[in-house]
Order: structure tokens, then sequence, then C-alpha cells
């Protein structure tokens, strides 16, 4: 019985020490520390939630820059449907291969490009969690003579956007150079609206 005593003790300690004590700890340490990350890195503008830093959204429309293609349509899983996932598809998947296609296809004919033209292959390619916020600057830079011509500005305006835009690696060697889709697209709509109005 003593054994029982010290095991039901023991469980219902570390309980509370993990369960309850642990997560309030870091949750106040968090927001007092970091409150734009700890509530998922939320923009707002106008009242309204337009996204977060970290998750990607579909862009439609010549106008705006094009995220990585998603096997999960952007879903975030918050009501169990369209969780944020991979294919989990091999490299020798039919399955892959003419999603691939279809990719490279739709990239072809909205930049009005020869069948056979190279397309960067993270516009190509889903990401692993379907959410990826970021593209490569190669995959933004193909992008720009397209959102120039649909939103009537110069290249060279988009294309500053873009270096603008441009997160180096973290520390300077962790990670690639890579492009936040929903910042550059923000900045995008705040330039031409700087110029209409």
């Amino acid at each position: 019985m003593k054994l029982i005593f010290q095991a039901i003790r023991q469980t219902i300690v570390w309980s509370i020490v993990c369960g309850i004590i642990y997560p309030l700890v870091f949750t106040v340490f968090a927001q007092l520390v970091f409150p734009k990350q700890a509530n998922g890195s939320l923009i707002m503008g106008g009242g309204k939630l337009l996204g977060s830093e970290w998750m990607a959204q579909q862009f439609q429309g010549t106008k705006y820059f094009w995220p990585r293609p998603s096997a999960a349509t952007y879903g975030t899983g918050a009501t169990g449907l369209n969780a944020s996932s991979g294919s989990n598809l091999g490299p020798t998947s039919a399955q892959l291969q003419t999603n691939v296609r279809a990719n490279a296809k739709a990239l072809r004919d909205a930049h009005k490009l020869a069948a056979d033209a190279p397309v960067p292959s993270d516009l190509v390619y889903a990401s692993a969690s379907g959410v990826d916020p970021h593209i490569s600057p190669e995959a933004a830079e193909f992008q720009v003579a397209r959102v120039a011509a649909a939103r009537g500005m110069p290249v060279d305006q988009v294309r500053s956007l873009v270096e603008q835009h441009v997160e180096q690696p973290q520390l300077g060697f962790l990670g690639q150079a890579r492009v936040n889709v929903l910042l550059l697209n923000l900045a995008l709509d705040a330039a031409d609206t700087k110029k209409s109005g």
C-alpha cells in the first residue's frame, strides 16, 4: 500500500508541475518577452486580421505574388479539414509528377512563357507543411514582371520591394535567403495605395 500511495502522490505532484506550473510559467514568460510571436505573429490592418507571418495563404490573380503550392490547400487544421501537411508523395509517384507538370504549366501560361521554359522549383513543388509562408528570392524575381504589369507599376519598383523583403539566413548561415509572400503582397498594396492616393 505504501508504494501505491507514493506512486499516486508522485503522479499528482508531477502532473501539477508539468501540466500546470511549467506551461503557465512559459506562457507568462512568452507573453512578456515575445508577445507578438507568442500570439501567432498576426498581422492586422484596418481593424481586420490579414494573416500571420508564419502561415501561407493563397493569393489569386495576377497582381499578387503567389506562394508555394500547398498539398493541404493552405489549411491549418483548425476544423479538422485540410490539416497542415505535405502530400507524402515520393519521387516515383505518378501523382506527384502530374501535380508538378500541372503547376509548371499554370506558371508558364500565367507568365506567357514557352512550354519548356524553366520555372523555380519552389513554385511547382508543395512544401512539407503545406503552409510555408516563404518563397526563394528567385521565385519572387520570376513573378516580378507579371505583378508589375498587372498593377501598372514600374518593374524596377516591384523588384525593389522584393529586394527589401529578402530575409537573410538566420545568424548568417542557418537556412536560405527567403521572401515572406504575405508581407511582400501587403507592401505592394501599400505602394499601390500611395500611388493612387
